[in-house]
């Protein structure tokens, strides 16, 4: 069979490209139905990367969140029409001591390897996870960057001491709304404390426990660990106010992805004892808690849906183009492309 795959061949230029494929293997053919553009496919599109990046990685198929409908399943383990959610991570060899998606050798989807924007995306087995029914098909989208901050929690869990009365949240984005809900969840008796830039973004967090703008941080406030959310600039001024509150011995994990090196307070970092660790991506593991966990907690999607605050239908490589603009001026929330083309 022709498949068609839509790739980014300079920023703000999609074309179309025929591949021949066959059925005749043993890989799940999977239809994508809802598709989530993320900030890193929005550096593509923008041509926000380096030169020299965007040169070696397009053209491209960009991204790398999303959920389809089982089309055919030469082993028969999914039904036709299941609904599942696809792993962008592709590892092809195993450690025993490394997650998946830190394995130099793994492919990513939209970050050097054609991501999700086909007519017919064929997947290994274990890169897809069925859905449940009472999961919005929208929210679910996203389930990529959920279970990113899933991964981060759980790396958390394993380098953080016990004491956890306060947790700071650093970033009122979407990441950092979408760690905020599952720490809450997660770490109930803990208090979730959010650090944002813009008032009208920390009102969306009505489920943590206390906030404040990062210009206005008083100065006896102390917690005992913290996640960084931000990226990009802003994340240098983010790990020197966490690094102020931060309570010896605490723990900072660094989620926010930034193109540019960040200056680090490391004087500091080695008189208060801090852990500070990173975190990226996901694997198979992460995205199998993620499904678990909401099934399990199900209040926990209404929040989710919040952050749902487009739905572009895409017929065409216009439309393509169009929802990537709209999601530029965006400033809150998940710009989700329900895929007909």
């Amino acid at each position: 069979m022709i498949n068609q795959v839509y790739r980014l061949v300079y920023p703000g230029q999609f074309e179309v490209t025929y591949k021949p494929r066959t059925i005749n293997s043993d890989k799940v053919i999977i239809r994508p139905k809802f598709l989530s553009v993320c900030n890193a496919d929005q550096r593509y599109y923008q041509g926000k990367r380096d030169a020299s990046v965007l040169e070696k990685k397009l053209p491209m198929s960009l991204i790398h969140e999303g959920v389809g409908e089982v089309v055919y399943d030469p082993k028969e383990e999914f039904e036709v029409g299941q609904p599942v959610v696809m792993i962008p991570n592709l590892p092809i060899e195993q450690d025993d001591h490394m997650d998946e998606n830190y394995l130099r050798s793994s492919r990513f989807r939209s970050s050097g390897y054609d991501g999700f924007m086909q007519d017919y995306v064929f997947m290994r087995h274990d890169r897809l996870v069925p859905l449940f029914k009472e999961l919005d098909i929208h929210t679910a989208a996203f389930l990529e960057l959920v279970s990113v901050a899933m991964h981060g929690i759980t790396r958390f869990n394993f380098k953080s001491h016990d004491r956890k009365q306060t947790i700071g949240v650093w970033g009122d984005g979407n990441l950092g709304y979408i760690t905020s809900i599952l720490l809450k969840n997660k770490y109930p008796e803990s208090e979730v404390v959010l650090f944002g830039k813009t008032k009208r973004k920390i009102e969306y967090f009505t489920f943590i426990d206390k906030s404040y703008l990062i210009n206005n941080i008083p100065s006896d406030v102390e917690i005992d660990h913290a996640f960084e959310c931000v990226g990009g600039l802003g994340s240098e001024m983010a790990i020197e106010q966490i690094i102020d509150c931060i309570k010896p011995q605490g723990s900072i994990s660094l989620l926010g992805v930034s193109e540019d090196p960040v200056e680090i307070n490391t004087r500091m970092v080695l008189e208060k004892g801090i852990t500070l660790f990173g975190s990226s991506r996901s694997g198979r593991n992460d995205f199998v808690d993620t499904v678990d966990f909401l099934e399990q907690n199900k209040e926990v999607i209404s929040y989710l849906n919040h952050l749902v605050t487009k739905v572009v239908t895409i017929n065409n490589i216009d439309d393509i183009r169009h929802a990537f603009e709209e999601d530029q001026v965006s400033a809150w929330g998940k710009t989700v492309l329900e895929w007909k083309i």
